[in-house]
């Protein structure tokens, strides 16, 4: 009796609201807000628009909650009047579409992958990828790298990554949601790279690990670390994440992380309110379904291999929510 008496006092005054931002996420918050609906009756809008787009949205105050997997160090927040919590943690996967070659069977490390995404490396025999692969029948083809069009939490990791693994890419192009990509075609969202790489014989790309799955895409394993060759899977994210201190700070960047097990291309993802609400009654609602999903939602979650946050980090995030306030001070409820 006490859910169904939390449920309808849920949607007894609660609104609808639109939240914007990293297609990372996309598909656990899509499913996350259709069963938050048929328990509740509130629908939850979210858009995956890329999470550069999600951060100018709320920023903006066009949407109720943004989105990203670029996190915002805390002195950004400060000054643009943000808070941040993450939701979960998953992991951006190189993908391929190499005729012939199965998923997990090609070997890359960091060097090799920021140097094909730099265009030194162009083909798929070539001696540093055969160097890793040397019982792979690798064709004498043209690489075909795809990455994102837009501006992208994904795309910060991915490069993130090849800022700590490749010293020249760290000095020519460096990380960020969008950079002067050297070489590569772009696609729109996770959804638009999966699609483009499943179409282009021999390309490469990188989605996050959902979209891999969905689409029954050719990942490639990734030396860690550690110099082990690990494949995705959330068991290899959650060891990425061990060492975050989400006490200190959620601004929390898990790349290559150590641990022999450790996926190197793991993140978090975030959503981004604002510490002040013009309207209390939108943030009671986002906080409500957030907090509906923290103490139901690990399961879908780890259906979509998506790494839930730990107990202890969802009861810090539950405090943070404090800073969320009416224009008079007074902290958003959630309960």
């Amino acid at each position: 009796a006490g859910l169904v008496t939390a449920l309808f006092s849920i949607s007894a005054f609660a609104q609808d609201v639109t939240g914007a931002g990293a297609s990372f996420p996309a598909p656990l918050y899509a499913k996350w807000a259709s069963d938050f609906n048929k328990a509740t009756g509130v629908k939850i809008n979210y858009q995956s628009v890329g999470s550069g787009a999600g951060l100018k949205q709320i920023e903006a105050k066009t949407v109720d909650f943004g989105a990203s997997d670029a996190p915002l160090k805390d002195d950004e927040l400060q000054a643009k009047g943000l808070m941040q919590f993450p939701t979960v943690i998953g992991g951006v996967i190189p993908v391929v579409n190499i005729p012939g070659i199965k998923p997990g069977e090609l070997k890359l490390n960091g060097q090799v992958l920021g140097d094909i995404y730099l265009g030194k490396i162009t083909k798929w025999n070539d001696p540093a990828i055969k160097a890793l692969n040397a019982s792979l029948a690798l064709p004498d083809a043209a690489i075909a790298p795809v990455r994102r069009a837009d501006g992208s939490g994904t795309s910060f990791l991915f490069t993130n990554y090849l800022s700590k693994v490749n010293a020249e890419w760290k000095s020519k192009v460096g990380e960020g949601t969008a950079v002067n990509w050297p070489t590569g075609a772009g696609g729109k969202g996770n959804e638009g790279v999966a699609a483009f790489v499943n179409r282009l014989p021999n390309s490469i790309g990188y989605v996050e690990y959902a979209y891999v799955k969905q689409n029954k895409m050719t990942y490639a394993q990734l030396q860690n670390a550690a110099g082990t060759f690990v494949s995705p899977d959330d068991s290899a994210f959650k060891a990425a994440a061990a060492g975050a201190d989400w006490n200190k700070s959620f601004y929390q960047v898990l790349t290559n992380q150590a641990g022999k097990d450790s996926w190197p291309i793991t993140g978090a993802t975030f959503i981004l309110m604002h510490k002040v609400q013009d309207k209390p009654a939108s943030a009671t609602t986002v906080l409500k379904f957030f907090d509906w999903a923290y103490k139901g939602g690990d399961k879908t979650a780890d259906e979509l291999d998506y790494v839930p946050m730990p107990d202890a980090v969802k009861a810090t995030i539950a405090k943070a929510w404090g800073e969320v306030k009416d224009a008079s001070g007074k902290p958003v409820a959630f309960k």
